[in-house]
């Protein structure tokens, strides 16, 4: 039996070796079969873990190696991390570089860049200004959609900035009001509520006025 914190470090491990197998295409079953042992020992039985362990393992194809290892995944809701998925990563910093056009635009000087912090066990990505960083970070996930992570990066960015430089940014200028990002037609949007809701730019795109 494994305590549950070797139980968690022992999952996560085997959960990142199939995810980069099943990327790279030779996933064998070793894995597999341990990960499901380790989750029917945990309580956590799933019809993916009670067919690798009732079938015998000679009988399992390439392809019900594959089937089965994605099933897990998805069980066991499993994210990638930065380290297994640069990619995740790298389209966060391109959305930086077009939310720092906003800051930038507006008046706003100070080092601008993306870390995870030593003390983020999580693996959370955060925006630091001028050295501080505030909110509760950005998954890897959201960095698969890039709109979505245009959303976050500018969302991040905006609370880190309002909370060191204490003013509200970036600003409506038909209002006076706070902009806030969001979603329109799956595209990042700076959106204004006063007199009605209205979108003021897309993200990376506002003027000199919006400061």
């Amino acid at each position: 039996m494994h305590s549950h914190e070797q139980a968690r470090q022992l999952a996560d491990d085997l959960m990142g070796r199939i995810y980069v197998a099943l990327r790279a295409g030779d996933l064998d079953a070793e894995p597999v079969l341990t990960l499901a042992c380790l989750l029917e020992e945990a309580g956590r039985s799933t019809p993916a873990t009670r067919e690798l362990l009732e079938r015998p393992t000679a009988h399992l194809t390439t392809a019900d190696v594959t089937r089965l290892g994605k099933r897990l995944l998805r069980d066991t809701r499993f994210e990638p991390t930065f380290a297994l998925e640069p990619s995740l990563w790298a389209a966060l910093e391109q959305a930086l570089n077009l939310v720092e056009r906003d800051v930038r635009s507006t008046g706003i000087t100070g080092t601008l860049r993306l870390v995870i912090p030593d003390w983020d066990e999580s693996g959370h990505a955060w925006v630091e200004f001028r050295g501080s960083y505030q909110g509760n970070g950005i998954w890897p996930a959201q960095g698969s959609d890039a709109q979505e992570a245009l959303m976050s990066i500018a969302d991040a960015t905006q609370e880190v900035i309002m909370e060191m430089l204490w003013k509200v940014w970036p600003i409506c200028p038909a209002h006076d009001r706070g902009l806030h990002a969001e979603l329109e037609h799956k595209a990042a949007v700076w959106r204004c509520t006063g007199d009605g809701t209205h979108t003021v730019a897309r993200v990376g795109e506002l003027l000199p006025e919006h400061r």
